[in-house]
């Protein structure tokens, strides 16, 4: 959960730097440490905050949970769309500051910088898929190694300093800077405009809140502990690094960060400025693992509330939410395509969604002190209220300021999320209805098949096409055993009642999955029923194909079936069924 909110810093003051230098020059530097004051303070709130939601909403889902208890259906959307977009922008932005860091280490790959992104991020996604348990293990060391050669960088430039030892970078007049005497001071449009660049460091901070089921137990008690030390440290590294950037008088330039520079004067060209832009370029690169870690169990809350496509919600074999992860990886790879790796092009996107979503969650928090009036309730809506008013007029300031860089396309992508969420909902509605049994005259006959070859009946729910699928499976065999596989109990339950309801005397095998995970007790269940087949026999599994009348229909339905077909295929004495079921939720 630490790297990217950590690894911000990384390029948060160079973002500050960027926007001062062009006007400012060698002033610039004299500024930071101001800039830095209210994006510290917004993020002392934040940190109070979210520790809140934490222990209110311990399903996780952060903002999304948040407003759309508070707030409804329509504003939920809003804060879930603006987190889609952070989340992938996360991946984006950190891998190609990463390739930056690698490129200004070694000059000659900068003609390779977006197949270096490229790369990476086929990487992250590739450990990401083994599963959340391996990918911590994996990113735990090069996190730790990150914050503690940043306290390094950080305690040791203070005692240089201190100690008269540490000189201000000289920068000659032949790299393009305005020479500070030319200048005035700056400006309040000035300030708003390095301020929203600088407010990229907040990003990572609402991770731990939409992924609260993934910490051990007690959940909600170990999620709070990592937001408050992460704040602790993000505290220590970006405003240290902000007070060290101002002493050595650093600025931009081009394929050199401000990082490695800092790097440069406080270690010279030895071991520790190698160590640093290594654990740079390496903690930049894991930093899209926030986005790995928090956006695919938004996007499966999404599918369960019918605004994602189903599949979204289905782990994959090593418990990951793997459509979830190819998701990002798709998204990341194409903005990183489109705008060449280049971190500065998209930082515009970059902290408006997280602003406006910090924005929605907690004046959904002070709402909700409001209604409850807990013990402490009126100290916790002082908290929220001034957090929500805060964030809110900073999400204006930095959409304002970012419009015309890039900024505006949010006004259309993040509406366009929202329809598509609409959409999907209103298409899930629908379908329910249409294959739904109510008023649907049904009565269950026995199986008059002399047929008594084994036949396995895969039930979700009771609907029309799973009757259809049922009323097939009677007809070539009467050996028939009804398999659901459990993700929750009430939906359970509800299957089980309604199995007594119609009379069906079929046997029906249930096996639970708190995982939620469906193919591997699958493929357990269906080797131990083919080793019990005798010479010769076979294993029928019966499945249900939903048919749409538009091609766009196969974006909602029969994922699952495919995958469950994939891995039938590969039982030598089963045969796989599909029975198809077209509906028409046009009615």
């Amino acid at each position: 959960m630490a790297s990217d909110a950590v690894s911000s810093v990384a390029y948060a003051v160079e973002e500050i730097l960027l926007a001062l230098v062009p006007l400012l020059g060698l002033l610039a530097v004299q500024y930071v440490g101001l800039i830095s004051i209210p994006i510290i303070l917004l993020l002392i709130m934040l940190i109070f905050s979210y520790s809140q939601i934490i222990n209110h909403y311990p399903q996780g889902g952060g903002t999304y949970v948040v407003s759309k208890e508070n707030f409804g259906k329509r504003t939920s959307l809003l804060a879930a769309s603006c987190l889609i977009v952070d989340y992938i922008l996360t991946v984006a932005v950190s891998i190609s500051s990463s390739a930056a860091a690698i490129v200004s280490t070694f000059p000659s790959l900068t003609p390779y910088k977006v197949a270096i992104s490229l790369t990476c991020i086929a990487l992250i996604t590739l450990i990401n898929l083994r599963g959340t348990r391996e990918s911590s293990k994996i990113f735990g060391i090069p996190t730790y190694l990150f914050i503690f050669t940043m306290i390094i960088l950080i305690v040791t430039g203070f005692i240089k300093i201190a100690t008269g030892t540490l000189n201000p970078i000289d920068y000659n007049t032949a790299q393009g800077l305005i020479p500070q005497e030319t200048l005035t001071g700056i400006t309040l449009l000035l300030f708003l405009r390095a301020f929203s660049s600088g407010c990229s460091a907040l990003t990572g901070v609402e991770a731990v809140s939409d992924s609260v089921p993934n910490f051990r137990e007690p959940s909600t008690k170990t999620a709070r502990h990592v937001l408050y030390m992460l704040g602790i440290i993000i505290i220590f590294v970006f405003g240290g690094t902000c007070f060290l950037a101002s002493a050595l008088k650093v600025v931009p330039l081009p394929d050199v960060t401000v990082m490695s520079q800092m790097g440069s004067a406080v270690f010279g060209s030895g071991l520790m400025f190698y160590l640093l832009q290594f654990t740079t370029a390496l903690i930049l690169l894991l930093a899209a693992n926030t986005a790995y870690s928090g956006l695919p169990i938004l996007l499966s809350i999404l599918s369960r509330d019918k605004y994602m496509p189903q599949q979204f919600a289905h782990r994959g074999t090593k418990l990951s939410f793997s459509n979830g992860i190819m998701f990002i990886f798709i998204s990341g790879v194409v903005l990183l395509i489109v705008f060449g790796a280049n971190t500065h092009a998209l930082i515009p996107f970059y902290a408006v969604g997280v602003l406006v979503s910090f924005t929605i969650s907690q004046f959904g928090m002070f709402l909700k002190w409001i209604k409850m009036k807990e013990k402490g309730w009126k100290y916790k809506c002082l908290i929220n209220g001034v957090g929500a008013s805060v964030t809110f007029v900073s999400s204006i300031v930095v959409f304002a300021v970012k419009f015309m860089s890039g900024a505006w396309a949010l006004a259309i992508v993040i509406p366009v999320i929202m329809l598509f969420m609409l959409y999907t909902h209103r298409h899930y509605v629908k379908f329910d209805n249409a294959v739904s049994i109510d008023g649907y005259d049904y009565q269950y006959k026995k199986s008059k098949s002399r047929y008594t070859l084994p036949c396995i009946v895969l039930i979700h729910n009771i609907s029309r096409a799973s009757l259809k699928t049922f009323d097939y499976a009677k007809d070539i065999s009467s050996n028939i055993t009804a398999l659901h596989i459990s993700t929750t109990p009430e939906h359970t339950e509800k299957l089980q009642r309604q199995w007594e309801e119609y009379g069906i005397t079929v046997p029906l095998t249930i096996i639970p999955t708190p995982y939620r995970e469906i193919l591997r007790p699958l493929d357990r269940y269906i080797s131990e029923r083919e080793a019990q087949l005798k010479k010769g026999q076979n294993l029928t599994v019966v499945l249900t194909k939903f048919i749409g009348r538009r091609w766009h229909d196969k974006i909602f339905h029969n994922q699952t079936t495919f995958f469950i077909e994939s891995t039938l295929s590969k039982h030598k004495n089963v045969a796989t069924v599909l029975v198809p079921y077209l509906y028409d939720i046009k009615k």
